[in-house]
């Protein structure tokens, strides 16, 4: 069923019309075969790229599109709701450029950006460690000045989307003592000489979308690899998980409206005791709730997207943005599995799958308890 959307532009409804167009033919016929064998959908990604849509919201003047990030994040939503795998690696990629397109001298963006924005290389964030997942300035991966003009890195990063995949990642290591200001941000080819990479995390969901630890056994690093100046790194990657957590909101809604999509479908077309089972007022009643809880968290993720667009600051709409939708993700595809009944718990529907990859959401980028206590502490702060 179609989502009624108020856009910014007519550019912005021919995006939308474009992205569902690509969404419905290069992404939903393959989704449940490709998560089920485990395949990364590398080619789809770098298909969406050469479209355009993998810099939507960077600025045209360093190869972006231009956009809003209120339209970006209803791009990614059109693509979770055929497929979260392809969903969640354009977000952890577009996050992935931040720091450079944010931060970067114009030298580094003149040379890496491009074929970023373009989908031409793919990103990784390397942020989380095994000991310092939602603490960040615990992580221990150093690099260290060997005062000849580069930097050796030393360490693991966990976690991490795209690893083995990538063809560079955006990391944070420690180069000073201090815990909150000596942390920086590097850029490393993903063939770099010491890099070597985990096995595959075993996952109840987003089974298609490679996640592993991410080794760094003396990386050198030329010292133009470094993004803004030594210590400024714990800023940026904050700063870039208030849009990433924007993204995954975005993911999130669309995941609850492939999943409302597929239960309604259902719904209509079952029928028990003579009537279809939409037509019951206990399943009608929970579609309708299905409905008003999908439509309530698109309109908070925009709310927070809209903020950004004015430069107004956006922390904790972002927290709230993730927070809210990715709980409610988690419910609408537990409704959805309930409203299919014994079906609903078997692979021959989506649903299931669907709710194997909501859990996820509540985690990634924040875990929803971390979300809290961010909206806490500016609360406490107002």
């Amino acid at each position: 069923m179609a989502v009624e959307r108020l856009l910014p532009t007519p550019e912005a409804e021919d995006l939308i019309a474009l992205t569902t167009e690509l969404a419905d033919r290069e992404l939903a016929p393959r989704a449940a075969q490709d998560e089920a064998d485990g395949r990364f959908p590398r080619e789809q990604i770098r298909l969406l790229g050469r479209a355009g849509l993998l810099g939507l919201p960077y600025p045209e003047d360093v190869g972006g599109g231009g956009q809003p990030y209120e339209v970006y994040l209803q791009v990614l939503e059109v693509l979770a709701s055929r497929w979260a795998t392809v969903g969640v690696g354009v977000s952890v990629h577009v996050m992935s450029a931040y720091p450079l397109a944010a931060f970067g001298t114009a030298e580094q963006q003149s040379t890496w950006l491009p074929d970023m924005l373009a989908g031409e290389t793919l990103g990784a964030y390397c942020l989380s460690e095994a000991g310092a997942g939602s603490d960040a300035a615990a992580m221990v991966t150093k690099a260290t000045d060997d005062g000849a003009g580069r930097y050796v890195v030393r360490g693991s990063k966990a976690w991490t989307t795209h690893g083995g995949h990538a063809d560079y990642y955006t990391l944070f290591a420690r180069t000073g003592p201090d815990r909150t200001r000596g942390i920086s941000c590097f850029l490393v080819d993903g063939d770099s000489g010491g890099l070597s990479f985990g096995t595959p995390e075993r996952k109840m969901g987003l089974t298609g979308s490679p996640t592993t630890s991410v080794d760094f056994d003396d990386v050198v690093l030329a010292a133009d690899r470094r993004i803004d100046a030594p210590g400024r790194g714990l800023p940026i990657a904050l700063s870039a998980l208030d849009s990433g957590r924007l993204g995954i909101a975005a993911v999130a809604v669309g995941l609850a409206q492939g999943a409302l999509e597929a239960a309604v479908g259902y719904a209509k077309e079952r029928a028990a005791f003579g009537r279809r089972i939409i037509d019951h007022q206990g399943l009608g009643f929970l579609l309708a709730d299905m409905a008003a809880a999908v439509e309530s968290a698109r309109a908070t993720v925009l709310h927070a997207a809209r903020l950004r667009d004015h430069g107004r600051p956006f922390g904790r709409q972002a927290s709230v943005a993730k927070l809210v939708a990715t709980d409610m993700a988690m419910q609408v595809t537990t409704d959805a599995v309930q409203v299919l009944g014994g079906y609903g718990f078997t692979r021959d529907f989506p649903v299931e799958r669907y709710l194997r990859e909501a859990k996820v959401m509540q985690i990634f980028e924040g875990t929803n308890q971390i979300q809290r206590m961010v909206i806490a502490r500016h609360l406490a702060r107002a």
